[in-house]
């Protein structure tokens, strides 16, 4: 796999890992150092008497380090890796050491599946009911607040304090009906400055009255459907069920990775598209902040063969990884020829699940241009998109562009977008 300094940036959890990973990036640093096909190696002289041990499996991007860190990568895992981007020729040992060859090898162990505890059905049925009633009770509640909305009208909603938003989404939290509380979390993020915000406001308040009508009459809908509204409320889909489940093989682009914390619980958003079912996913991963993350990590940047395996719903999107995967140089791929093919997608997909999510396209030759203090994106037949309110990178797209059209991966819907990367002399830039 080509590493590339960006790629290995990517991968530090926060910007203090990157500083001290990149100090460490010289060869002055490792007592010793070596490289093959499967792995990288080297010792770092800290403070103590013994070196660090440092190991790093290049197929699944996997770290591991003797040092005390709680991070994951830690500095010595993103200062080798860092080095061997930079001066790859410096690592002449091939010849793996004892300790990084049975890390390897029990890396590669088949693991003994467990056998699986007897459920007990009849209590597994009692909490279900139980959760079940709790949210019909959350929803009844919600419905009462949302008819009050509408009944006072949107005159005051601006001058309504932060409590009044937080206290009915901690109430569907304790009605287990997290999904809910996020929707309600977003309803008073609505920029109540912004030109048109009634609009904004009154958008989010219908997504929440499809999910909730959906929901309580599901009876007769299709079951993705009914998983789908049932992942919008806040109900959990068993992963390993989900694995036993086949899925897509592919060559999974990995187009961008955001981060979001909130109360030390990081979650990790990856907007994939695959190169030859051409069709995109979004893997979420969790943990708690300066603890071990997850032990095969996804480069933004690069490319996954592997497969993934779609949560139910009629517009798949939301998917996890088979394992075990490898990584691979980003390859060339075809996206869509111009706004006109994607608005025509997103028709189809509203079709099929009016309450949706924003999810990556790969579009081809499109120039970021203004016109009238607004920035837009024009395709090959000169149609314009506006940019999404507030994109942060307009300056390194248009240093990447040089007025020069770009394919572009992006991300969004009706008819707000933002580019996530870039494909700039044959090579795939993160924006």
């Amino acid at each position: 796999m080509l590493l590339t300094e960006e790629h290995v940036l990517a991968l530090a959890p926060d910007d203090a890992s990157r500083k001290a990973g990149s100090a460490l990036a010289g060869p002055g640093k490792w007592v010793s150092k070596g490289a093959n096909s499967d792995a990288l190696w080297g010792e770092c002289q800290g403070s103590g008497s013994k070196p660090y041990q440092t190991q790093v499996d290049i197929v699944n991007v996997a770290f591991k380090c003797s040092c005390p860190s709680r991070k994951f990568p830690c500095k010595h895992g993103i200062g080798l890796m860092l080095l061997y981007a930079r001066q790859k020729d410096t690592f002449t040992d091939n010849t793996p050491p004892a300790w990084v060859s049975e890390w390897l090898s029990k890396r590669t162990e088949k693991k003994i599946e467990k056998t699986d505890k007897p459920v007990d059905e009849t209590a597994q049925a009692k909490r279900l009911q139980a959760r079940q009633q709790k949210v019909a009770d959350g929803i009844t509640e919600l419905m009462l607040w949302m008819k009050d909305i509408v009944r006072n009208g949107l005159l005051q909603i601006p001058e309504k304090g932060d409590a009044y938003w937080e206290n009915m989404a901690r109430r569907m939290v304790d009605a287990q009906a997290a999904g809910l509380a996020g929707m309600v979390r977003a309803l008073g993020e609505t920029n109540f400055y912004s030109e048109g915000w009634q609009n904004a406001f009154l958008d989010q308040l219908l997504r929440i009255y499809l999910v909730v009508q959906g929901y309580t009459q599901s009876a007769g809908l299709d079951e993705p459907l009914q998983q789908e509204l049932r992942a919008l409320i806040g109900f959990t889909q068993n992963q390993e069920f989900l694995k036993q489940q086949p899925g897509i093989k592919d060559t999974w682009l990995v187009l961008s990775k955001q981060i979001n914390e909130e109360e030390n619980l990081i979650t990790e958003r990856y907007w994939l598209y695959g190169q030859h079912s051409k069709q995109s996913a979004l893997v979420l991963q969790f943990y708690v902040k300066n603890q071990t993350r997850p032990e095969v990590l996804i480069t933004p940047g690069i490319a996954l063969q592997g497969e993934l395996v779609y949560f139910p719903s009629p517009t798949p999107l939301r998917a996890i990884i088979k394992y075990p995967v490898s990584n691979i140089s980003l390859p060339a791929v075809s996206g869509m020829e111009g706004w006109t093919q994607v608005t025509d997608t997103e028709t189809s997909l509203y079709e099929q699940m009016p309450v949706r999510s924003e999810r990556p396209y790969i579009v081809q030759q499109l120039t970021p241009v203004q016109h009238n203090l607004q920035w837009w994106l024009k395709d090959q037949e000169e149609r314009l998109m506006p940019l999404k309110a507030g994109y942060a990178n307009i300056w390194k797209l248009l240093a990447l562009s040089g007025g020069q059209p770009l394919n572009m991966a992006l991300l969004g819907k009706e008819q707000q977008y933002e580019p996530l990367g870039a494909w700039h002399n044959g090579s795939y830039k993160l924006l």
